[in-house]
């Protein structure tokens, strides 16, 4: 008798696990898009309508149109721009440039000193083309957009466990 209960006692916490690590978190979206997403705990830097000021601080808890920085209640509405860096398909276009003229430069060299077996040589073409990759593409890849505005088509939302938005990450699991 006192192993059933123990199975049924381990059956009845395996199934209510899942709650567990359901925690909520505070999304923001741009039409059906997740451009960040922030749990309980996170560093959140923001400013709010009609005041010059940031707010530095944490999200110590969420409510469904309000988040709860530290000891003050922050209503969404109320949010003017959210700071976070994030990159774009410019910063990833960027690596590629330069990723793709160090790798022309180096295949080139390879060719010359292996496959032809002469001395190490610049061939002013190469070099050119590979100098002015780079050079596009390390300014591509560092301009970061490091904050957004809250305007139209942008939402802030509180989603718990079984939203579609919700996603879950064992970072922030609570045990």
């Amino acid at each position: 008798m006192k192993q059933l209960l123990t199975i049924g006692l381990v059956v009845l916490l395996g199934s209510l696990s899942r709650d567990a690590y359901a925690q909520k978190q505070l999304v923001l979206l741009k039409g059906q898009k997740v451009i960040l997403r922030l749990y309980p705990g996170d560093e959140i830097e923001l400013k709010m309508r009609g005041n010059e000021d940031r707010i530095y601080s944490y999200v110590n808890n969420l409510y469904d149109t309000a988040l709860m920085a530290h000891e003050t209640l922050i209503p969404y509405s109320k949010i003017e721009r959210i700071y976070f860096v994030r990159s774009n398909l410019l910063n990833k276009l960027g690596t590629a440039l330069i990723i793709g003229g160090v790798g022309y430069f180096l295949i080139d060299q390879f060719n010359t000193i292996i496959v032809q077996g002469e001395d190490p040589n610049f061939d002013e073409n190469v070099t050119k083309s590979a100098v002015i990759m780079v050079g596009v593409g390390v300014p591509m890849m560092m301009i970061k957009k490091k904050s957004q505005r809250i305007k139209a088509g942008y939402h802030l939302l509180t989603v718990e466990a079984g939203s579609p938005f919700y996603k879950r990450d064992v970072n922030h699991m609570a045990f």
